[in-house]
Parts: C-alpha cells; structure tokens; sequence
C-alpha cells in the first residue's frame, strides 16, 4: 500500500496547490510515509447530537472547533443524503456536527514525527449484519459504499504520488444489530468477516482495528443491558482471538444530557471529544508512544507509626467528576490551590471501572482522564482546615455504571460488578497503609448516589434497596458492622412518571433505620448547565457538603 515518493520538491508543490484547505505545514521536506486511519460506523460514530459551538464549553478541547492544517480528512457521512467532503480537505466538523476525529486527529498529530490523514464513512442506524455485510450487503449497502470512498480517497494520494500507508481502522457499532434477533448471536462471526474482508479488499492483511465499546451510560445501558451484554461480549471475544484487534473500552466517557430526563442515546459533544482520544491513546499505546504523566509521592507525608484516617470515595458520574476541568478550578476564587498536588496526602484512585488507575500511592490531586477531578480534592482541603490528623484518601468510581452493578448479586452483565473489585480495592488500600507501619481508621465511604439511577423510573424504585444491599455487603466483608457511609443526592429530576417514586423519602428512611448511614441532602448547588450532572463549582460544593457531614458526626457526643 506504500508509494515512495519520487521527488520530494515536485510532490510538495502539487500537494500546496492541489490539497484544498491545507497548510504548507503538512508538507515536510521528507516525510515519513502519511499515516492513513479509517473511522466508520453508526451513528456514535457520525456524531450525532454532537454541537460545535458547544465545544468551547468545555476548556481542554475549546480549540477543536477550528480546521486543523496539518490533518488529512475525506469523509461521506448519513443515509439517504450523504454529506461528503468531496475530496481531501483539512480535518474540521461536519456541518454542525462531528465525531471522535476532531480529538483523535490533535492527540496523535502531537504525539508523532509522522503526517496524519483520516478517511470517515458512517451512518446511523445501521447493522453489521446487513448495512455493513461485505458478503450480502442490504439496507444502505454500506460496505461496498465505504469500500470505494477509501479506495477513491487513496487513489488520490496514489495520483499525488504521496507516500503512505494504512495505519488503524476505528469501529463504533453494534446498537442496532443487538436489537435484532437474526444479527445479535452472530455479531462475532460477522464482526470477524467484516475485519477480514477489509484486510483483504485493501491488501492490507497486517491492518489494526480498534473496536469502541458500547457506551454503557446510555440510556440503553439500563433498559437494554442483557443486549448491549451480547455485543460486548462478542467485539471482545474478537479482540481476545485476533492480535491485530484491540478492545477500546468508552463507558467513562460523556453522555449527551437529553430532555426532562437526562437520559440519552449518544456521547454528544463532550463525549466525541473524549471518544476520540480513547481511540488516539489506544492507537499510541500500540506504537509505544502514549506519554504517562509520572505523579510519585517522593516523600512519604506521614511520620513512621502514625495513626492515618482513610477516606473512601465511590460513585458515578459526578464523583468521577465528568464535568469538573481544572481550567475551570483555576478561575474560581479561593479554590485556585487545588489544581495543585497536595503533598500531605497520599492518594490511590481506580477511576471509570479500572480505565485510569495509580499504580501507587500518589499525592492528591487532578487525576480525571481529562483534566478532571472529582470531590475529593475540596473535602480534604475542609478537612485539613479542621487539623483532624493524617489524611489518606482511596477514590474507586465508575461512571459508565448503575447502582445495581455494586451490590454483592450483581447482574446479568458480569463484566460490570463492581462489587469484589471494589472491597478488593479498599481492602488493598488499608493493607498497604498498614505495611507502612500505621494503624488505619476506615472513617467512612463517602459515596454519590448514582445519577441516571435518578432518571430511570425501574431504577429510581429499586435505588435505595440496591444500596442497602451495598452497605450491608461492604461492612460484613470488611468485617466492619458500625462503617459508616456518607451518602449525598443532589435533587432528583422532576418529570411526570418519575415522582410516584420519592427517592428523597427512600433513602432519609434508609438513613433513620440505619445511624451509620449518613444522607446528605446537596440540594442547595450552584446553579446548573444540565440535568443530572454536575459543573466544576457544583463538585467542589459536593465535597464541602460531605467535609461537613463527616465533622458534624466526628464531634457528636
């Protein structure tokens, strides 16, 4: 698939005057070969519901709604009417709207000595097993239609006598086909086809596919759990038997926020742009070149022997801290200082079910996926103002889960219990502080009750048994019986159908059966973007109001 560039000075003048829209800062005088990577899918790959005049919104990805020079893009997107970028242009939204591109394009053009180029066709609603079958292809018969816009794409980069070669291919499908009871237990087998036909129809038998996981903080990651179940365990029953294939998990990433609600369907804006760097960074990692920020705790804050209090944070969306940038932190006043590591204060996390995780005890600090944090960094600072002693704090969350995933049972979708990864987690956490030669108080779990559980009538009922079931699990496990649990609710959303449940009463009944189970109404909140999901001022609120519940109890006769 390669075409070695004959001469470097005459392929330069043809790609300035030829290339629409691109910068001379593409060209190189010599290159390396130009990295090519396919996207294609349904509709979570199009971008639907994406806007971008919403990207500005949201700090590390503001820049992104503007062209970018020095990426290749060629893409045909929709159904009936297929939006085309007729050609090579520079990679920029499509329409009002985009998908994970944008973000994967900037992330791997900074992270390679290489040019990129990025050739997209999607559509939405669209099933492996007809759409997209490259043997008998149905519906929109996209296979062919994808194949001869790659094929069409490259030949202009052949014609320009452009070096390159065909780097990634980037798969997000499978909604539709789990709803269909033909496609759903042969999603593997077709999965496979699909992969082996494109090694094949591109010459290209050594291709790399990344396979997106279905968001499970989609509505359908509630009301269709046992389905997405069947497509999830198909794509990564792919990956596990294919080398060249790599499982790209997504369910941490943002969820449009739809209607009365909340609930919705697509990533929207925020989630395409982390999307994309799902894709970027697995993409990096195969190569070798995904850069860690190094966080040690160089020097161990407590004094040998010393008595430490460990503070266990868990949860969803907002103790994950979804919306909360440390852009933003630094602009709010008096709270500058913690965008800054805390070097009293050792800190173990395991955030969006194990996507992001220490490898050792670190100083507290922005640890977020993308540039986020949660509650705990304003928690501990009311609680250092309080001089209560040595301060540990273990955060294990993911946002991507429902309530019914951390208790003991569990579900029918066992690749999302949480539950023993979780005890295992504090349980390691105590243990090391332990070998460490302290003595360890577990003071509390202070845990967020689960957002989407709020907006979802079947699990708004069950919510407050499901954490009983939780708490009553944990202290006999952790051989615990008093623990105590620090449980906030911010207001639940107010829609007809949803109030014939009051979640408020179930869980302060929970709390006055129960004196080691603390309810913390956190109803009064700065002023809300969105249902459901709290901004950067409102997680720092969460975590002032759990400080002070935990000081009301510790000075309580």
């Amino acid at each position: 698939m390669r075409r070695m560039l004959i001469n470097h000075f005459c392929i330069t003048i043809l790609m300035l005057t030829s290339l629409a829209m691109v910068s001379p800062s593409l060209i190189l005088a010599q290159p390396p070969p130009l990295r090519v990577f396919i996207f294609a899918g349904q509709s979570n790959m199009v971008g639907t519901h994406s806007r971008v005049g919403h990207i500005e919104r949201f700090p590390p990805f503001a820049d992104l709604g503007s062209p970018q020079a020095n990426v290749l893009f060629s893409y045909k997107l929709g159904r009936e009417q297929m939006a085309t970028s007729d050609g090579w242009i520079a990679l920029q939204p499509t329409r009002d709207y985009f998908g994970p591109e944008l973000s994967f394009g900037k992330r791997v053009s900074e992270s390679v000595d290489a040019r990129i180029a990025i050739i997209k066709c999607a559509s939405g609603g669209t099933t492996l097993g007809e759409d997209w079958n490259p043997d008998l292809p149905g519906g929109f018969k996209l296979y062919p239609l994808a194949l001869e816009h790659v094929r069409t794409s490259l030949a202009e980069l052949d014609r320009r006598q452009v070096d390159y070669r065909i780097e990634g291919f980037m798969w997000h499908q499978g909604e539709n086909d789990m709803f269909n009871k033909e496609f759903k237990p042969v999603y593997a087998q077709n999965l496979k086809n699909f992969i082996a036909s494109w090694r094949r129809d591109l010459k290209a038998p050594g291709l790399k596919f990344y396979i997106g996981e279905l968001c499970t903080k989609t509505i359908w990651g509630m009301d269709n759990r046992d389905n997405m179940l069947a497509i999830r365990t198909a794509q990564k029953s792919v990956a596990a038997s294919d080398p060249l294939v790599e499982y790209v998990p997504t369910s941490h990433d943002a969820v449009e926020i739809g209607g009365e609600a909340g609930l919705h369907y697509h990533y929207g804006t925020l989630g395409q742009l982390e999307h994309g760097v799902n894709y970027a960074e697995a993409y990096l990692r195969t190569i070798g070149k995904l850069t860690v920020t190094d966080r040690p705790l160089k020097v161990w804050p407590y004094a040998q022997g010393s008595p430490v209090k460990l503070f266990v944070f868990a949860g969803h969306r907002n103790m994950e801290g979804e919306r909360a940038f440390t852009q933003e932190l630094k602009t709010l006043k008096g709270y500058e200082a913690l965008t800054k590591d805390n070097l009293q204060v050792a800190f173990k996390y395991s955030v969006g079910g194990g996507f992001k995780a220490s490898s050792a005890w670190e100083p507290l600090g922005p640890t977020g996926p993308y540039d986020t944090f949660g509650p705990e960094l304003s928690f501990t600072r009311a609680l250092q103002s309080e001089a209560i002693g040595n301060i540990a704090i273990a955060k294990f969350t993911h946002s991507g889960s429902q309530m019914n995933d951390w208790t003991p049972e569990g579900t029918q979708a066992k690749d999302l219990n949480l539950y023993e990864a979780f005890i295992a987690f504090i349980r390691g956490a105590v243990r090391e502080l332990v070998d460490k030669g302290h003595t360890v108080e577990l003071a509390g779990i202070f845990y967020h009750v689960g957002e989407n559980d709020m907006a979802f009538n079947p699990y708004r009922k069950n919510a407050a048994n499901w954490l009983q079931a939780t708490i009553a699990g944990s202290r006999k496990d952790l051989s615990l019986p008093a623990l105590k649990w620090y449980v906030s609710q911010q207001p639940p959303p107010d829609q007809k159908g949803l109030n014939n449940v009051d979640i408020t009463a179930n869980l302060a009944d929970l709390s006055a059966a129960d004196p080691a189970l603390i309810h913390i109404k956190a109803f009064v909140l700065p002023a809300q973007a969105e249902n459901l999901v709290l901004n950067t001022a409102g997680i720092v609120t969460v975590g002032e109001l759990h400080a002070e519940s935990y000081l009301k109890q510790r000075v309580r006769p």
